[in-house]
Parts: C-alpha cells; sequence; structure tokens
C-alpha cells in the first residue's frame, strides 16, 4: 500500500519545473480522455502537502476544454524527457475556474525511466479555455475512428499516455513507451504488449475494474495530440511468444469509440531510444 502523499520538497520542485503534464479524467458523458496540460513552469504549484493548484486548461475544443468537474476524479503525470523522469498524482478535484483547477492527492509516487525515450520537448503554453492564442486558430478536429493518418502516428509511434479508472481508487494516468511500432493496429482496434514496469499494475487493475480507457499519442513532429475514448481489455499470451515482444505474456487490446486530434501542445526534436525498449517480435 503507498503511504499518504506528500507533496512538497522534491515532489513541489519537480512539478514547478514543468511546462508540461498529461491529465486523465472523464468528461460530462462519461467518456475517459487523456489530454495534454502545458503551462509556463509554475502552472503545476503545489499548495499544502496534498494539494496541487493546475492553473491552466485543456485545449479549447478538445476533450476537457473547460476543465475536469469538481468533485470528479483525475490523475495526472508530469514528464521530463531530457531526464527521463515522471511523477504521477492521483485524486479529486476540489476547486474549479475559469483558468485552472485544484486537485486533493490522494496517490503521489514517481516512477522509474524505463521506456522512457529521450528528447528535448518544448510545450506550446496554452490559454485558458475561451481565450484568444494560437492553438485555438487550428481547432479540434473529432471523428468516430482512426483515419489513415492517426493510424500512421500510432503505428510509427514510441509515445503513447494511458488512461484508465477504477470505480473505488480513481483516475490514474501513466506513460508507455517502446520502439516505434510496439502498438500494433488491427480489426478497427489496437494493442500493444505490457512491458515489465515497476510491478504495481495499476493499469491493469484499473482495467480489470472497469474497462472505460484513454490514449493520447503526442505527434512530436506537428505537435498535434491525438486522443482516442474507448474500451480495454487485458489478454493473455504465451510468455515470450509474438504477442508480448518476448516478455511478459500480456498484452492490452484497446476499441477506440470517439477520435479527436487537437492543435499543437509540445514539440520535440532529435530522440535518443530507451535502452530497455524491448525488441519487436515479427
Amino acid at each position: 500500500m503507498l503511504a499518504p502523499p506528500d507533496l512538497t520538497g522534491v515532489p513541489a520542485f519537480f512539478l514547478a519545473q514543468r511546462d508540461l503534464a498529461v491529465l486523465t479524467a472523464a468528461d460530462g458523458d462519461g467518456l475517459l480522455w487523456t489530454v495534454p496540460l502545458t503551462g509556463h513552469p509554475g502552472f503545476l504549484h503545489v499548495v499544502d502537502e496534498t494539494t496541487v493548484d493546475v492553473l491552466t486548461l485543456p485545449a479549447p475544443g478538445g476533450p476537457l476544454a473547460t476543465g475536469p468537474a469538481r468533485g470528479s476524479a483525475v490523475g495526472m503525470i508530469a514528464v521530463d524527457f531530457a531526464l527521463r523522469r515522471r511523477f504521477r498524482v492521483n485524486g479529486t478535484v476540489v476547486a474549479t475556474g475559469p483558468t485552472g483547477f485544484a486537485v486533493r492527492a490522494q496517490q503521489a509516487f514517481g516512477n522509474c525511466p524505463q521506456y522512457i525515450q529521450r528528447r528535448d520537448v518544448e510545450a506550446d503554453p496554452a490559454p485558458h479555455a475561451g481565450a484568444p492564442g494560437p492553438r485555438d486558430a487550428a481547432g479540434a478536429a473529432w471523428r468516430e475512428e482512426p483515419d489513415a493518418d492517426d493510424v500512421r502516428l500510432i503505428s510509427g509511434a514510441d509515445t503513447f499516455f494511458l488512461g484508465t479508472v477504477h470505480p473505488g481508487s480513481g483516475a490514474d494516468a501513466s506513460h508507455r513507451g517502446g520502439a516505434p511500432g510496439f502498438v500494433r493496429v488491427e480489426d478497427g482496434g489496437l494493442w500493444w504488449p505490457d512491458y515489465p514496469g515497476n510491478n504495481m499494475f495499476a493499469s491493469l487493475g484499473n482495467i480489470d475494474a472497469d474497462p472505460r480507457a484513454a490514449l493520447l499519442f503526442p505527434d512530436f513532429a506537428s505537435g498535434t495530440m491525438l486522443q482516442l475514448s474507448g474500451r480495454a481489455a487485458v489478454e493473455w499470451t504465451e510468455p515470450g511468444g509474438g504477442g508480448d515482444d518476448g516478455v511478459t505474456g500480456r498484452r492490452v487490446r484497446f476499441t477506440p469509440e470517439r477520435v479527436v486530434r487537437t492543435p499543437a501542445a509540445f514539440r520535440a526534436g532529435p530522440v535518443t531510444p530507451s535502452p530497455r525498449n524491448p525488441r519487436l517480435a515479427g
């Protein structure tokens, strides 16, 4: 069991330096979304041991554009790609406003650097919803299923973020990484091997309890964000077989129900692959 969260000290310093994070929450229709949050360093401001003010909102026109509702469960993850560090904060929204919201943490913890591809990321500090700014111009493109450009992005991705939720434990946002192509697209859906990590199995446990899931694929070249909301299921394969890239015998299959592309949130230059990336099977 995790110790009670304490966001002061090193966590507060790490969060204050970030110019991007990722948020998981449900919208008014109950669909789960995982969306980027960007701002100047300091937009994640730790108030006390369990409370963080988020001084920004998701992209206008996209999922959760006006922010998560007061009382809703949220999961956040902040990643420093250059140093391959990440920190997760899961909790409940305790205050909302026109330019941000506050989260009271029930869980807060760091994760190992496995499968984080090293790159220098430059975030676009987004205006709050309804305010004019560069991210309003391109708009958001909504559809029922991925199109050909979406499939190309997914099939070549080395990074995505996974959002899940549990009826008793709340929401969670986590990072997934691997060699380009580790996410496979087939039969109207997609799947990826569950590579070994911190042995917490938070995402898999959530999926077993509630199949709602959300994916966020950054296009680091163009800066656009591909977000998918749908259903996930854990599948078991023969350990060491092609279904898991020779690793764990677990994979996750995802069926999208809604898809949206939102304007540029962050871009990155050349990438140094993680030395822990498994070799792709086949």
